[in-house]
């Protein structure tokens, strides 16, 4: 095994026993379990295991594309704005790599997004906590021993099944991420083999084909679907492009990325957040799309200047980029073709248009909780709109007879209608994984800043003024009484 030289703390876990419970078990290995275990692996009194149904840690890999970069510094990793010390910093990777020099002179404060997956995994293959080819099969409430059963199948290489197991923990926290969305016209044509019509969560595993596609249409205008857009743009000859991109937006907008404006992505405003209303949350939400839904500045303009660069011979590149647009339903031509009904929302007009094949950047949406916590469904306490509470610890909110026992269920990149637009942030997960664990031991685990950011988000609530009692004197005027 590849072990931090020097630096690695003793290992934090004692294996259970096949009835002995766990103090936490973890559902899915994505960067904020690991985060978690990370961060819980010194806490040589916590037993702790996390499964996760994939054979090795993997993250986002359809989208490592070339030259790509993280949105968030450097040291957004795992641990470092909970633990700048802990051997599970992507500075320490960068030293057991023998890196740190070459990083050094680099001068990345933005790192290349297959260098952070290749960290993760690096930390993935040394955490002795970690179970992959586990897949879960039911979550459920023991009322006799007062803990959560977990049952899990493990599972051959090749995803066959080997044997069946079940683990007892105190707590649990779910980890099991987004899937990629899909918009309900493109559903049946990105089932059908025929046309190539993918998400862009796995363009690298159809990038050859679809550089081949004659005429090609991204859908989106996030981040990743500039991405898309710019790595076939560069790959495609000049004059013979042959792109479309669309989007829902009203522009190609950049993402907000003011020093200001960041510290929407702090614990400050999460705190803030999570004290408003339910329907001031949900109003607001929608109206913060460009703190998370916009695109880099960079890529932006790397896209323009490719553009720019093949009007030097004095035409245009064969390039077609029209913010505003949705897609109203979508069929096949053919055999190999897509045609897409289009609509502007501010012009009010509608077109049809033929692609060879279609990326569709059209984001994630969280998991639902409810398929695997179904046995547990009627102890949890729903909002307004039946969606999970959360507590200000990531806790879901559970009848009492499970919380008056101390067992908690918590959640990770499941709490935005809660949490806010820094729910799925990388650089918010050190400090909520030290959150979780200050809150699972009941103790300063990993002590936390009580300020985060410059901005004061809302008024505070003045304290109630003494007034002093006054009696009147003769004439009209009340004074102090002493």
């Amino acid at each position: 095994m590849n072990t931090p030289p020097h630096t690695e703390p003793e290992p934090g876990t004692v294996t259970p026993g096949p009835d002995e419970p766990l103090d936490l078990a973890g559902i899915g290995i994505g960067p904020f379990n690991l985060s978690l275990a990370a961060l819980a692996h010194p806490l040589t009194h916590l037993r702790t295991a996390f499964y996760d149904l994939h054979p090795t840690f993997r993250w986002h890999p359809g989208l490592l594309i070339d030259g790509t970069t993280l949105q968030v510094p450097f040291l957004a990793d795992l641990v470092t704005l909970a633990d700048p010390a802990s051997p599970w910093s992507f500075l320490n990777y960068l030293r057991t790599r023998e890196r740190l020099f070459p990083f050094y002179f680099a001068e990345r404060f933005h790192i290349h997004r297959a260098e952070y997956d290749a960290y993760c995994r690096w930390v993935s293959e040394n955490l002795p906590t970690l179970h992959f080819g586990h897949q879960i099969d039911a979550v459920r409430w023991n009322h006799e021993r007062s803990l959560f059963e977990v049952d899990f199948t493990q599972l051959g290489a090749e995803g066959e099944a080997e044997a069946l197991g079940r683990s007892y923990a105190r707590n649990l926290v779910l980890g099991i991420g987004t899937a990629p969305h899909i918009p309900i016209p493109l559903r049946p044509l990105a089932e059908a083999p025929a046309v190539p019509v993918v998400h862009a969560a796995d363009y690298l595993d159809h990038r050859e084909r679809l550089l081949a596609a004659e005429h090609l249409t991204v859908i989106g205008a996030g981040q990743s679907g500039a991405e898309v857009f710019l790595d076939q743009l560069r790959a495609r000859p000049a004059g013979r492009e042959n792109l479309h991109w669309l989007a829902r937006t009203p522009a190609f907008a950049p993402m907000e990325y003011s020093k200001l404006g960041l510290e929407h992505f702090t614990p400050d405003y999460t705190r803030y957040f999570h004290a408003l209303p339910e329907r001031v949350r949900d109003e607001l939400l929608p109206a913060q799309w460009q703190l998370y839904k916009g695109i880099d500045h960079d890529t932006l303009a790397a896209i323009h200047d490719e553009l720019y660069r093949r009007t030097l011979d004095g035409g245009w590149p064969t390039t077609t980029l029209t913010p505003g647009v949705r897609v109203r339903t979508a069929g096949r031509v053919g055999t190999t073709k897509v045609e897409l009904h289009l609509e502007h929302a501010q012009q009010g007009s509608r077109s049809r248009l033929t692609t060879d094949a279609v990326v569709l950047a059209t984001g994630y949406r969280e998991r639902r909780l409810d398929t695997l916590l179904a046995a547990l469904d009627p102890y949890l306490r729903r909002d307004a709109s039946e969606r999970p509470r959360i507590d200000e610890h990531h806790r879901l909110v559970l009848d009492p007879s499970i919380t008056a026992t101390g067992c908690h269920i918590y959640v990770q990149n499941a709490e935005r209608h809660t949490h806010g637009v820094g729910t799925p942030d990388l650089g918010l997960a050190a400090w909520r994984s030290a959150t979780i664990l200050n809150s699972l031991t009941n103790s300063t685990a990993y002590p936390l800043p009580t300020r985060t950011a410059f901005t004061t988000f809302g008024l505070a609530h003045p304290a109630p003024q003494r007034t002093t009692p006054t009696v009147p004197r003769q004439g009209s005027t009340l004074v102090p009484r002493h």
